[in-house]
């Protein structure tokens, strides 16, 4: 069997590649955007076992995964490691996840679907936390994040063979084993990529991020908006575009809304006698404020006046006679009777006893 090559995008087939598998009969090799191996596993079918081993040293074991008609157990050699069983249910419809052997808590299920793969968290309320599926051409396995509808975390492309080999119970613990990343790969990638953007790949003083696509021959590349180069900087020496470079310090001075001049200079260039200069010629102090203007009188006159009478209410005018007679009378009044003091009280008695 020819070895295949799986590549890895960190997203959509669109976005940077992250990684490469380099699958075979043998095994496979996962390897870095440099072509360098980081990982390597290694079959054995005639025992059902596949092992990851160093690839410095090929002789040494770091993981043995063990293949049965269960599912998969998973033995790890590194100190402080907890080992994980994948253990198919319902048919082989579902592998539970569990952390610690064979009878550790359940930390994943994995369910095979008409649509795809879905992989569950226990520990956050049954929520999904990855979905694995198959394009439409069977070239592509994409994994979301969250759903069915959720972001693309990952995209691996297949060349040359199907992806739908990997949708079968054993095949896809495979796929599950040398395809995740760990903690110690996100941490050598993040600083590959940090590595890569220090190493000077773009010219002083242009964003690495900036527009980079080809002029067309007789036709100008596409100017950023509102740049320019006034001849105090050199330009940019780009082959492949004609962004003109604006460094600090090579705009002019602009006046705001309050008519103040703004310096577009950095602070620490501009001397304190300049400054003072601008302040108001050089007296150190603060200009007055528009309050200032305002005469006493106008501020506190209208807290010497006299205080303004309140009106009557219109409830003033009525006499108390009125406004408590009806109280009084209706404590004049007696209550009737209830309808209850017709009863006789034997008959009262009589229904109680009964």
């Amino acid at each position: 069997m020819e070895d295949k090559l799986i590549t890895e995008h960190a997203g959509t087939r669109r976005d940077a590649i992250s990684r490469y598998y380099q699958y075979g009969s043998g095994g496979v090799r996962v390897l870095d955007t440099r072509k360098a191996i980081k990982r390597l596993y290694l079959f054995d079918p005639s025992s059902g076992i596949m092992t990851e081993r160093d690839p410095l040293r090929q002789d040494k074991i770091l993981r043995r995964f063990v293949f049965d008609r269960y599912g998969m157990l998973e033995e790890t050699f590194a100190f402080g490691t907890r080992p994980r069983t994948f253990r198919y249910e319902n048919g082989a419809r579902q592998i539970a996840v569990r952390e610690g052997g064979d009878y550790g808590a359940v930390g994943k299920i994995i369910t095979f679907e008409p649509n795809g793969i879905t992989e569950t968290v226990w520990g956050r309320n049954g929520e999904i936390e990855h979905v694995y599926q198959v394009d439409a051409r069977e070239d592509a396995i994409t994994i979301r994040k969250g759903g069915w509808y959720g972001d693309v975390e990952r995209t691996l492309g297949f060349a040359g063979m199907g992806a739908s080999l990997f949708f079968e119970p054993e095949s896809f613990l495979q796929f599950l084993m040398f395809s995740e990343w760990s903690e110690k790969d996100r941490d050598e990638h993040v600083s590959d990529r940090v590595s890569e953007i220090r190493g000077g790949k773009a010219a002083p003083g242009a964003s690495p991020f900036a527009y980079t696509g080809a002029a067309v021959k007789g036709k100008a590349a596409p100017r950023v908006q509102g740049s320019r180069n006034t001849g105090k900087t050199p330009r940019a020496s780009h082959d492949d575009t004609d962004i003109d470079f604006i460094p600090e310090a090579d705009g002019p001075a602009v006046e705001n809304s309050r008519k103040q001049v703004i310096f577009s200079r950095q602070s620490r260039d501009i001397s304190y006698q300049e400054r003072r200069d601008r302040d108001g010629g050089g007296s150190g102090g603060l200009p007055p404020g528009r309050s200032a203007g305002i005469p006493l009188e106008e501020r506190f006159g209208s807290s010497s006046r006299e205080p303004e009478q309140l009106s009557r209410g219109k409830s003033a005018e009525i006499p108390l006679d009125e406004r408590f007679g009806n109280a009084e009378r209706d404590r004049e009044k007696k209550l009737s009777r209830g309808k209850s003091a017709d009863i006789p009280y034997e008959e009262r008695r009589g229904g109680g006893s009964r």
